[in-house]
């Protein structure tokens, strides 16, 4: 296989993943679901580093969506323990490397103490500057929008804005990712081709790449092969391919 070019005009400037497959990996392997989550996390690291190393500037993890409330209470519970011990053993990590810890979803849904962890970490990282790490957590995408159109709805109702001034990037401002660019490229493991709800906004131009590669088994080698996918693709935006080539020549792309 060959190397991902890692020169900064070629990769994407942002990748989201929906990191699927840690309870089939488990059942595969006559392991309890829990024992795939805690393979699943070792893929986490995995990926942070190797982001981090090839210059991607924003990588978001679809760590725990809104929908996840509804499974075994023991899994929930095994995956906050999970996401407590990540967070305290990866601040490290993270401060070494200029990595902001960020995060987006209904996270008032979450244990106090993964709460009160989850912020310190934020603080802690917040003036770092290389990468930014978002963990989508209580997360869902229509419940996104959902939020960001009540808060555009409220600003009408107090007189601050009026209908008229509802554009797309007023309503960009309102969702949870108000201060990260949309995705590039958008990973699904584990052979699933549906978004479930992840990012709904913001993947209007992302490009997709599935794997039937499930997400424990996800490591350095795939995920650079999906950044070579990537690259070998032409992203138009709706222009032609001379289109670009002109914007390219001008610098203006």
């Amino acid at each position: 296989m060959k190397k991902a070019k890692t020169e900064p005009r070629t990769l994407p400037r942002h990748v989201a993943i929906i990191m699927d497959g840690n309870g089939r990996w488990a059942r595969q392997k006559a392991m309890n679901r829990v024992r795939g989550h805690e393979e699943g996390a070792e893929s986490v690291r995995e990926i942070v580093r190797t982001s981090r190393r090839i210059g991607i500037s924003y990588l978001t993890l679809y760590a725990f969506s809104e929908e996840n409330w509804k499974r075994p209470a023991y899994e929930i519970q095994a995956l906050m323990k999970l996401l407590k011990r990540f967070l305290a053993s990866e601040l490290d990590e993270m401060m070494e490397n200029g990595i902001r810890l960020n995060t987006i979803g209904r996270t008032h849904k979450l244990p106090k103490d993964i709460r009160t962890l989850l912020l310190e970490t934020i603080d802690r990282t917040s003036n770092n500057r290389d990468m930014v790490l978002t963990l989508a957590l209580s997360y869902g995408g229509r419940q996104e929008i959902l939020d960001g159109v009540r808060h555009l709805a409220e600003q009408v109702r107090n007189g601050d804005l009026s209908v008229e001034d509802i554009t797309e990037k007023r309503l960009s401002e309102a969702l949870y990712t108000s201060d990260v660019p949309d995705p590039d490229l958008l990973i699904r493991t584990s052979g699933e081709f549906r978004v479930s709800n992840f990012l709904l906004w913001q993947v209007a131009y992302a490009e997709f790449y599935f794997t039937p590669t499930l997400w424990p088994d996800f490591r350095e080698q795939e995920y650079l092969a999906a950044i070579e996918a990537y690259q070998g693709r032409e992203r138009r935006f709706g222009a032609t391919g001379e289109q670009l080539s002109e914007l390219e020549k001008k610098g203006t792309l």
